[in-house]
């Protein structure tokens, strides 16, 4: 058994003391630096959140980085007249800390590195030959959940599905958002497939562009499971949250996919399955 990964560090622009906003704040705290040689107080520097490269089975995988910030959760302005009641009230989200997730949705080829069989319609045994880069699909959150402990008995370490607001907060590009309705981008063929141009049928993994964290596939190709149970969205502003208690026995998914409309595709829609469900158009995205 081959497991390896290599590791390297993404600095994020402008935002000098790290607390999610690029403002007159971070020049007065570089101006204090360079006057003293110390950091004024205020926003403790967390470490730089790196990307990691893992080989399993001899499957490459990457984790990205993802500094930790404050953001406006749900269905905001740009998100237009398609918005739910789900993705309603707006709130502020911050995540106090940084956090991993993966470049792309987790492929055949991962599932089959760890797992030993492939459970996806979309295969080369169904007649889709070459693709084992394709999204691993057909998937139940309880699946993942066995899918992850084997990975992390293999790498030591300490994979998960991302936290919805995590998912959310990295779909819109992190604290290098440029707020777009859909992830990377307000035209939706740029960065995803969907129901218009993938004949139904989820593609490779990482061949649209990426968003402004160098994701891939945020919109569109399979839904993804996050970690939180459904529960409408609290008035109040929240930190690190994550739903341990559903109002309805579901869990969210988030991203759209080949068989929806540019509806489902945006970065603050919320979908939801039964967390022993599976289906054509489900897989997952890592997190760390």
């Amino acid at each position: 058994m081959l497991v390896s990964f290599t590791a390297g560090v993404e600095y994020q622009r402008g935002d000098v003391n790290y607390d999610g906003q690029v403002s007159i704040a971070d020049v007065t705290c570089l101006v204090d630096y360079l006057l003293t040689g110390e950091w004024p107080s205020g926003p403790v520097i967390p470490p730089d959140p790196i990307d990691e490269t893992f080989t399993v089975q001899g499957v490459t995988f990457t984790m990205v980085g993802v500094r930790g910030g404050t953001f406006l959760m749900g269905g905001t302005e740009e998100q237009g007249s398609d918005v739910t009641s789900s993705e309603l009230p707006v709130r502020e989200v911050t995540l106090s800390q940084n956090f991993s997730i993966g470049q792309t949705e987790v492929t055949q080829a991962l599932w089959v590195a760890v797992m030993g069989s492939n459970p996806s319609y979309f295969s080369p045994t169904s007649g889709y030959p070459n693709d084992l880069r394709r999204p691993v699909e057909q998937v139940s959150w309880n699946d993942c959940q066995e899918f992850i402990a084997r990975l992390n008995g293999m790498t030591g370490r300490t994979f998960r599905l991302p936290t919805e607001a995590e998912w959310e907060f990295a779909a819109r590009g992190g604290v290098m958002s440029l707020g777009y309705k859909y992830s990377g981008s307000n035209n939706l063929d740029e960065v995803g497939w969907y129901n218009a141009n993938s004949n139904s049928v989820p593609q490779p993994v990482g061949t649209k562009a990426p968003n402004e964290l160098g994701l891939y596939d945020m919109s569109g190709n399979v839904y993804e499971w996050v970690e939180d149970w459904y529960n409408t969205y609290p008035d109040e502003a929240q930190t690190d949250p994550v739903c341990t208690e559903g109002s309805i026995p579901y869990r969210v998914t988030r991203g759209g996919s080949t068989g929806g409309t540019p509806k489902y595709s945006r970065v603050s829609y919320r979908g939801v399955s039964q967390p022993d469900a599976g289906n054509l158009i489900l897989g997952l995205r890592l997190a760390m």
